[in-house]
């Protein structure tokens, strides 16, 4: 009997591993599917398996080895026009840097992650960067910025959900009130007459 897996049969596993929340075999094995993919001249889907992979080892707590394995990644997916999964490994490479306490190179991605994202019009996978983005700015005692980048990760959502609608309008009131306080001019008249 041909004990030899796929990587289409290693990839399933390896997502079984991540459902059973056991992430350091679930990173093991899209690593290994990741080979197979590359040895089958599949590049795209290798780096499909270094993103899963470096989101596994996130989980499981690895943070050196998250980065590592996006390592050629974005190259990858640049070369074959992908925006849309090379703004998702700048995401995981953000997270992973976020992991690493390494806080100024995690924002970069974090915001060239949802630039790209942004021309897309790819608003809901947008919207968790936004939400890292903000949760960076609130740790580093940013927080008229993390209000104003979770604000704008929810504005534009065409269906928000009950929450993420509760989320727009109370994010919303300090937004306004922002707006309203730039109208007044310095000496306290309003800038609308």
């Amino acid at each position: 009997m041909n004990d030899i897996l796929t990587p289409q049969q290693i990839e399933t596993e390896a997502k079984s591993f991540y459902q059973e929340g056991d992430y350091l075999k679930a990173a093991k094995s899209f690593e290994a599917a990741l080979q197979g993919y590359q040895l089958a001249n599949k590049d795209i889907m290798a780096a499909v398996m270094a993103n899963n992979c470096s989101v596994s080892y996130l989980m499981a707590g690895e943070k050196e080895s998250a980065l590592q394995a996006l390592e050629g990644a974005e190259s990858v997916f640049i070369q074959a026009g992908d925006q849309k999964h090379h703004a998702m490994t700048l995401g995981n490479q953000a997270a992973a840097l976020d992991a690493l306490g390494r806080l100024d190179d995690a924002e970069q991605k974090y915001w060239q992650a949802a630039e790209i994202l942004k021309e897309l019009g790819e608003i809901e996978l947008r919207l968790p960067i936004m939400q890292s983005i903000s949760s960076l700015q609130l740790r580093t005692g940013r927080h008229l910025q993390a209000v104003a980048s979770m604000y704008a990760g929810v504005e534009k959502i065409k269906n928000p959900t009950l929450k993420q609608r509760f989320l727009k309008h109370l994010l919303g009131i300090p937004i306004q009130l922002l707006n309203n306080q730039s109208k007044v001019l310095p000496d306290g008249s309003d800038n609308n007459s």
